[in-house]
């Protein structure tokens, strides 16, 4: 309806129903059982992440506005839950808090493909690549990276060299104290 003001932000919780990065959008469901919460790529972009897994858990603030629920502002990304998790070789059985324990090193997306399943990234002041996993991406909460998107990693030495053990937004890093 033409005229009609949008309504007050409010926070809600819910599910990644899909977000698609070439296309700019996703949706959200609400778990309150509210209407599906358009989620467009620049609200996404000013979290720090250029993607987000499907099924991944999020808080956001929404408005309603004449064409519907939108996202303004994403509080919080959780990675998907509830599925079996593949052992990932060079990770060995690093438990959770293991990972967590690692330090947060600042990195610049090299270049990642989706379709081969991994990519690379440059750490800040380090030579050598770090080598990301899609498994580790997903688990992380993302969907895609894009070249040149700055991420936080935390790292292993795998048998073929470094990898990423976790992949986090930029801000969530820099949130996190280091």
């Amino acid at each position: 309806m033409p005229g009609e003001a949008a309504s007050a932000p409010h926070e809600v919780a819910g599910t990644v129903k899909w977000f698609d990065a070439v296309k700019g959008f996703g949706f959200i469901l609400d778990d309150a059982g509210g209407p599906d919460i358009l989620l467009h790529a620049n609200v996404l972009r000013n979290f720090g992440q250029g993607s987000v897994a499907d099924q991944a858990q999020i808080r956001v603030t929404v408005q309603m506005t004449p064409r519907g629920a939108q996202a303004v502002e994403v509080l919080e990304i959780q990675p998907p839950e509830g599925e079996s998790l593949v052992p990932i070789e060079d990770l060995g059985e690093n438990a959770s808090a293991e990972i967590a324990a690692l330090p947060l090193e600042p990195a610049r997306v090299k270049w990642f493909e989706k379709a081969k399943g991994f990519g690379f990234a440059n750490v800040f002041e380090r030579a050598e690549d770090v080598f990301i996993h899609m498994e580790v991406l997903r688990r992380s909460g993302f969907a895609d990276l894009a070249p040149g998107e700055a991420v936080c990693l935390r790292v292993v030495d795998g048998k073929r060299g470094r990898m990423a053990a976790q992949v986090l937004a930029w801000d969530a890093g820099l949130k996190s104290g280091r």
